[in-house]
């Protein structure tokens, strides 16, 4: 699903068309395909995507003909953790979990009250 998300990638700026390529995308071992990696190549953005064992091990044992190892930035991919930890939370509320909701209206309503109290609670933690 992150090809067809990052087709629907738009960005808005304070003057001009909208962002649609960002600048890294950073993703856990599971986004570490072939397909993926080529994509992001080729539409020049930076991708912080660790590679899996044994995708090194296949690599590997094909010798010259396997490539390079895949490079990663490993002081951008702790940032990661924090996308993951808000979406932890966000499970906590049973109703956003389960999907109670009848409407995708109602369900996004959720989704937003849930990250303005988070973000008015960091707020509130500021000295």
């Amino acid at each position: 699903m992150l090809l067809p998300l990052l087709e629907q990638l738009r960005v808005p700026r304070p003057v001009g068309r909208p962002r649609t390529r960002p600048e890294a995308v950073l993703g856990d071992k599971a986004y570490s395909s072939r397909a993926i990696r080529t994509h992001l190549r080729a539409r020049g953005i930076k991708a912080v995507i660790p590679e899996p064992a044994d995708q090194q091990g296949h690599r590997r044992r094909r010798g010259a003909r396997g490539g390079r190892p895949v490079s990663l930035d490993a002081d951008a991919y702790k940032g990661r953790n924090v996308i993951e930890r808000q979406y932890a939370h966000l499970k906590q509320w049973r109703g956003l979990a389960t999907r109670y909701d009848k409407y995708a209206i109602i369900y996004r309503a959720a989704v937003v009250l849930n990250a303005v109290l988070a973000w008015s609670k960091r707020l509130s933690d500021m000295p």
